[in-house]
């Protein structure tokens, strides 16, 4: 079983995902792989491995060629495997998605829910918040999006010539963040040259941030100043359309 181990590492599949796959407990599979031989194991379990992996028995392991075309092939058929099963646990909630939307969202979430529970590091859990904040951020400017699609071609999952946004502000940005990770890669960046640059963006942000925070405080001070001229202690449902047309207009008065 050694070999069955090394297999699945070199594939890079996890064990949750063949736990799925086989619709056993991971600590069930865990019981499995540490078994001498393939024939201990449930006759049904061991089927579905060998489909997998596209040989007749467990002889056959040996002889697998690891390539890039294997391994699509074997993803593939591991994705449409594990699909039907995760999907029925989380689409339960996504009953007011049309069929695209709730494959796409059961995906990232059983994608999330594999990462988070293979790894426990601060890594994977700060990397996920900050892909939560990126989401969060998605509307405030069309250059998010461009990295998300940058990144797909990148890796291969979109044509370089598809562009689902702004073709021609799209292809501007690709071509810059090229550049850029071109410059990074290759060693044209050492921290002493850039210096000066990553300062002017720390200064950007903290500049922002006083922006943000002078405008909450503008807005909080049109508050005050709303709720007294209409007579009002607070802001509730039956008055709120009201404050807010006041507010509007006493910011109005400054222009």
């Amino acid at each position: 079983m050694k070999r069955v181990n090394d297999l699945l590492s070199e594939l890079g599949i996890s064990k949750v995902r063949l736990a799925k796959y086989l619709g056993v407990s991971r600590q069930m599979l865990y019981n499995y792989l540490a078994m001498d031989s393939l024939s201990l194991w449930p006759k049904e379990k061991a089927v579905r491995l060998l489909a997998l992996l596209n040989i007749d028995d467990e002889e056959g392991i040996s002889g697998i060629n690891v390539t890039g075309d294997y391994i699509i092939e074997v993803e593939n058929r591991l994705n449409e495997g594990v699909k039907d099963s995760s999907n029925r646990e989380v689409l339960a909630d996504l009953k007011n998605f049309n069929k695209k939307e709730q494959e796409l969202l059961a995906d990232i979430i059983n994608l999330l829910k594999e990462k988070l529970s293979e790894d426990k590091t601060k890594n994977t859990y700060n990397t996920y918040v900050y892909l939560y904040h990126y989401l969060q951020s998605m509307e405030t400017t069309d250059e998010l999006k461009y990295i998300l699609a940058y990144m797909s071609k990148s890796m291969g999952f979109t044509a370089p010539l598809e562009f689902a946004f702004d073709k021609d502000k799209q292809f501007i940005f690709e071509s810059i963040l090229f550049s850029a990770m071109t410059l990074y890669h290759n060693g044209g960046a050492s921290k002493n040259k850039i210096a000066e640059t990553h300062k002017r963006f720390v200064q950007d942000i903290e500049m922002k941030k006083e922006e943000k925070l002078s405008r909450t405080q503008e807005l909080n001070t049109a508050k005050v100043q709303a709720l007294r001229e209409l007579g009002y202690s607070e802001i509730n449902e039956t008055n709120a359309k009201e404050v807010l047309e006041k507010i509007a207009e006493i910011q109005s008065r400054k222009v």
